[in-house]
């Protein structure tokens, strides 16, 4: 068909079209987004065909076509309603228009479709929706027509099931959970978790199976949405590791944890006494015993009116990466590790070996206005190349542009590290030099002639003897109060192992192992501890892109 007669023809039927959608769906932005699919589907092929005989059952073909995957909660409950009454009616489309008690039967026979398993759904929208033989359908799907006689036969039964009950009502349906915050332990792979929980859907489905194994048309019925949309965010959850099946159903592989007033309350509370202890006593023998001015340790920053000649290193800048790297990475052998973490990381297909979390906090907690909140903390984060590591954690203190925590510094450390180690052999180039100035990493100057004058901004710690002897420290002081640490920790340790379910257990006994350790809530508190009671200092405007970044030897 020319161009011109199918735009004439879709023009007289816009309208109609319009209104066919706004009797089917729940509200009028729907109505708009299935009518434009109708109208485009229905002008692609008006212009492909020339033997169209009646074109308004073609388009109202096409239009019921699109609905069928436009499943959503049925308008009206419908009781006792026999398949083969409405059998008829579904291969008619304009009897749809005609009846309006035959549009709500209609609409509620969709939506028990969508409860059919995924050969069955084929099979009663060929031959319903599409008027489509059997043995047609037999073809296509490279099946005997004995078994598309028999699904269809026990399709009507499952579909008169489904429309004589009831479908449940969850909390869930009129008030889903939405994450409040999510992170990873391990590799990160290459794809990002906004990637799969960017919306609501895949949150709740994951909430929905959190101590409980369901099918997806349990989940369906959970959250109020029609099976197929469930469906296909199970396969892609499934074959990331976020969920795990079980037969026919569905469990979540990953800890969601419901942090409740008191937990919350219990956390804080923990980490403020063991910060204040650790973090104290850590700043006062680094201060002390003369190792900020080591030469091993290297650190560019220096106090206003310091020389050349008498350099006076800034140890408050100093300070903001050795805290917290020794808080993280001393006292590894006081650790209980009874969990390790080949146990419970999850391989995952784009690369990533790692433990996903999440969190929700109802909208109603109210905390104590001291309670210290992880404000676009990332970290702590390291990755390694060549015998050298890259250590860094991304905060509120600090300012790296459009940094974009994890993921971003997976991709850029190693990068980092190279660069680096060719900035010591003057091989970089002009736009080496830009990208690291950029992020902080570097200061240059001068002419470039094959290379410029440059000042590394970060702390580097040169020798491995002078990375053991700050971790010696740590660790001392760690094991000088590992029993009131213990004593803090055991009541948060207990309630928060009692709010996971029971398969999930083991995930949260390797991450409570951390604790005190490289958790980042422990590192915060230590500096928020220091900056209350003013051993600490705000890092100057020039000193944010730096802060707490570290190249050790591995």
């Amino acid at each position: 068909m020319n161009r011109q007669d199918a735009e004439k023809i879709i023009s007289e039927y816009l309208k109609p079209i319009f209104g066919f959608a706004l009797k089917r769906c729940k509200n009028a932005q729907d109505a708009e987004d299935l009518s434009q699919d109708i109208v485009l589907k229905a002008f692609r092929a008006l212009l492909i065909k020339d033997d169209i005989g009646d074109v308004g059952k073609f388009i109202w073909t096409i239009a019921h076509n699109a609905l069928s995957n436009y499943y959503r909660d049925a308008a009206k409950s419908v009781i006792g309603v026999s398949i083969d009454e409405v059998a008829e009616i579904i291969s008619d489309p304009d009897s749809m228009l005609a009846n309006d008690d035959n549009a709500d039967t209609i609409r509620r026979l969709q939506s028990e479709i969508a409860y059919l398993s995924k050969l069955q759904r084929k099979i009663v929208i060929a031959y319903y929706f599409e008027n489509r033989k059997q043995a047609d359908i037999a073809n296509d799907l490279d099946i005997p027509l004995g078994t598309v006689k028999w699904h269809l036969f026990e399709a009507k039964k499952e579909l008169k099931r489904g429309m004589d009950t009831m479908r449940k009502t969850s909390e869930l349906k009129f008030h889903p959970i939405k994450f409040n915050g999510y992170g990873i332990n391990g590799s990160a792979g290459n794809r990002n978790p906004d990637e799969f929980f960017r919306s609501s859907l895949p949150q709740n489905i994951c909430y929905c199976v959190r101590n409980t194994a369901k099918t997806v048309n349990e989940i369906a019925d959970d959250l109020g949405v029609s099976p197929v949309y469930v469906e296909t965010e199970v396969d892609i959850l499934e074959e990331y590791g976020f969920l795990v099946k079980q037969n026919d159903r569905y469990l979540i592989n990953f800890c969601i944890n419901e942090l409740t007033a008191e937990l919350l309350f219990m956390q804080d509370d923990m980490y403020k006494k063991a910060a204040e202890l650790f973090a104290n006593d850590l700043f006062d023998e680094l201060t002390s015993v003369g190792i900020l001015d080591d030469e091993r340790i290297f650190c560019n920053h220096t106090l206003p009116g310091s020389t050349k000649d008498a350099p006076q290193r800034d140890h408050n800048f100093l300070l903001w990466s050795l805290i917290p790297y020794i808080a993280a990475w001393s006292g590894e052998d006081l650790m209980d590790k009874h969990v390790t973490f080949e146990e419970v990381a999850t391989i995952r297909p784009d690369g990533g070996h790692n433990i996903f979390h999440a969190s929700i906090v109802p909208d109603a907690v109210v905390l104590p206005k001291d309670y210290v909140y992880m404000n676009n903390w990332c970290g702590p984060m390291w990755n390694e190349l060549d015998g050298r590591i890259l250590w860094q954690i991304d905060s509120e203190w600090s300012n790296r542009g459009d940094y974009k925590g994890f993921f971003v510094y997976a991709d850029d450390a190693k990068r980092v590290l190279s660069l680096y180690q060719h900035e010591q052999e003057n091989l970089l180039s002009k736009e080496d030099y830009a990208w690291l100035s950029e992020r902080g990493y570097i200061k240059f100057w001068g002419d470039y002639d094959g290379c410029f004058k440059t000042a590394w901004q970060i702390v580097v710690l040169t020798d491995k003897n002078v990375q053991r002897e700050l971790l010696t420290i740590g660790g001392r002081i760690k094991a000088k109060y590992k029993e009131q640490f213990d004593a803090i920790k055991a009541p948060y340790a207990k309630a928060i192992k009692e709010s996971v379910p029971a398969h999930l257990q083991k995930i949260k006994e390797f991450e409570l192992q951390y604790v005190f350790h490289s958790d980042g809530y422990f590192l915060l508190h230590c500096i928020v501890a220091l900056l209350n009671n003013g051993k600490l200092k705000l890092p100057t405007e020039e000193q944010r892109k730096a802060l707490t970044t570290l190249i050790v030897q591995s």
